[in-house]
């Protein structure tokens, strides 16, 4: 365990609900609203935290500790991470399996606790969540083999540890790769134009009508759990081109700002892609961490 890694992590765990903000800021600018304040999720928090919970009549005993395991797989793979100079908390060769299959475990807990939800609603937004799934698991696999060969590295650490620094002559691949991740950011915390995390028609929703029979703390876990891995994601994409050196940190945080602007200016820009044109859009990411690929195999 690196003692060193945990205060980065610690970091980015209390900025997540202000990066989630960040976005919603964004948005709103660009499309010439008020939009809601920038600690909003803050308060979200703190008042769902107070409430009771809710629980359907159709759902099993399976269903209270599914939220727990939403927010539990979000934060071991934010300890796999390396958001600092002195690598992840947890490193072991091979860990990028863990990271990846952590990623898989939080997503797959949230569909089975629509399912378990017996909403025919929710059902339909997990099934749709599992497509997703479908496209954006084997392109971060090509994004971590890329970085495998461009670095020579086994762990998470050496995957992320500043490969733009290392290898400048790859920098063209390590562009796709993060380009690859950008996307899958978007697949995977549901911002447009794959989802509209503020839309309330059920029929085009994907994320946000999986929580629909959540409330209270278990809602709470949820939605800290969703800005968590879109911290988490911005943070790795930070990490393809940051450079090394004193001021890594920093730079880390102002890369993870940076990208939430980003997401935020794509959310204002632009209208939530079709549901049958969904796998073309996810496709991109495959592509791009392919191409990434075959530059590193040159």
């Amino acid at each position: 365990m690196n003692a060193a890694g945990l205060a980065p992590v610690l970091l980015l765990m209390g900025l997540a609900p202000l990066v989630q903000g960040l976005v919603h800021r964004t948005r709103a600018l660009i499309t010439g609203r008020r939009g809601i304040p920038l600690l909003q999720l803050y308060r979200d928090l703190w008042k769902l935290a107070r409430k009771g919970t809710v629980v359907s009549r159709t759902s099993s005993g399976l269903f209270a500790a599914l939220p727990s395991a939403v927010l539990a797989a979000a934060i071991g793979a934010a300890l796999l991470a390396p958001l600092g100079p002195g690598g992840s908390v947890l490193r072991f060769p091979g860990d990028f399996v863990a990271f990846a299959g952590l990623l898989a475990l939080s997503r797959y807990a949230l569909i089975l606790a629509g399912f378990e939800s017996g909403s025919s609603f929710e059902g339909m937004g997990a099934s749709r969540e599992v497509t997703i799934a479908t496209f954006a698991e084997p392109a971060l696999f090509l994004c971590l083999a890329a970085l495998a060969l461009v670095t020579g590295g086994r762990d998470m650490s050496s995957l992320f540890g500043s490969p733009m620094a290392r290898a400048p002559l790859l920098a063209p691949a390590l562009i796709l790769v993060a380009g690859s991740l950008f996307v899958l950011l978007l697949a995977e915390t549901g911002q447009v134009p794959v989802d509209d995390p503020t839309t309330h028609l059920e029929l085009t929703m994907i994320h946000e009508v999986i929580v629909l029979d959540l409330g209270g703390p278990d809602l709470g876990c949820v939605l800290y759990a969703a800005s968590l891995k879109l911290t988490l994601l911005a943070a790795l994409i930070a990490a393809v081109l940051v450079p090394p050196g004193p001021m890594h940190l920093p730079w880390m945080v102002a890369g993870v700002a940076a990208i939430a602007v980003v997401v935020g200016v794509v959310a204002g820009f632009s209208a939530r892609i079709r549901l049958d044109r969904l796998p073309q859009f996810l496709t991109a990411a495959v592509v791009l961490a392919s191409l990434a690929l075959a530059l590193t195999l040159r």
